[in-house]
């Protein structure tokens, strides 16, 4: 049997819950947390929602009610897919020119890049601030005259974001690279849902799993003139000296993942592995930064 906590909790709350992955006040066998916003005209009323494979234990529920402000709801979900019943429910979301839903929301607005990303193990939905940040950012890369013809998405989750920058860019050159095996199958899935090509040609998408860059095929498939990486603020400070070496100069990084907070510190970690920084976008608590390899001559 499995089951879902689900807690009421404010923006804020829930956007944090993308650092809770790991806690380990859940035990062997921890639950898949999301959060959502389930009514926009109420912005700051957002909801946890914890998935689990097994009843939690009291320790648990409480743990989850602390995260939130309100009191939690239980219910026993039967044999049920309860990865996929976590994002099933999960509007649509648009920023820039995309439009991002689930396979159950068969209609887009016209004008707009659409994405159908099916839930899975692998999450990158569009939901999550940093997400959609990439989305806008990559975006306004693009209406603003950038030209890419090698790009990388780290930490890629369902592919999202690679499959952005092939829209954007459609001659280009793309490697979807992510730490956790069962992304390998969810992005080629999602690559044919979405009617793009695997493989290593211009307007393909080759697919790697690998922690960081320490990876054959990321190595063979670079230099990279666009690098994204939306992960969390440690990673993507200890990866500066490697993506420096995977980018060349006057190439750019697209950065995600990292709180207002954290902001400084992964500045000061790129600029001293050669970057500049060259504009940051602010979505909620969230920063995405674009920074640009320096040219020494």
């Amino acid at each position: 049997m499995s089951f879902r906590v689900t807690v009421p909790c404010t923006r804020a709350q829930g956007e944090a819950v993308a650092e809770m992955d790991e806690h380990p006040g859940f035990g062997e066998s921890p639950p898949v947390l999301v959060a959502d916003e389930p009514d926009e005209a109420r912005p700051n009323e957002w909801l946890i929602h914890a998935y689990f494979e097994r009843e939690p234990t009291g320790e648990e529920i409480a743990l989850l009610t602390s995260l939130g402000c309100g009191p939690p709801q239980i219910e026993q979900l039967g044999e049920a897919d309860w990865v996929t019943m976590s994002q099933a429910g999960l509007q649509p979301i648009r920023t820039g020119r995309f439009f991002v839903h689930m396979p159950t929301y068969r209609s887009h607005p016209p004008g707009t890049i659409a994405f159908e990303i099916d839930a899975s193990l692998a999450f990158g939905t569009g939901q999550h601030a940093t997400t959609s940040g990439c989305l806008e950012a990559l975006d306004r890369l693009e209406r603003e005259g950038a030209k890419f013809t090698n790009i990388a998405d780290i930490g890629t989750g369902t592919g999202l974001l690679a499959f952005a920058a092939l829209r954007l860019w459609p001659g280009a050159r793309a490697v979807a690279s992510d730490i956790d095996p069962v992304c390998a199958p969810v992005i080629a899935d999602n690559a044919r849902r979405n009617r793009l090509r695997i493989g290593a040609h211009p307007g393909e998408l080759a697919i790697a799993i690998a922690a960081g860059m320490n990876d054959r095929l990321l190595r063979a498939c670079g230099p990279y003139d666009l690098l994204i990486a939306n992960i969390l603020a440690g990673p993507l400070v200890e990866l500066a000296a490697d993506f420096a070496d995977a980018v060349p100069p006057r190439g750019n990084l697209v950065l995600a993942g990292l709180l207002a907070a954290q902001e400084r510190a992964v500045r000061a970690a790129y600029r001293a592995a050669g970057f500049a920084f060259v504009e940051r976008l602010v979505n909620g608590d969230w920063s995405i930064l674009w920074l640009r390899r320096r040219f020494v001559g």
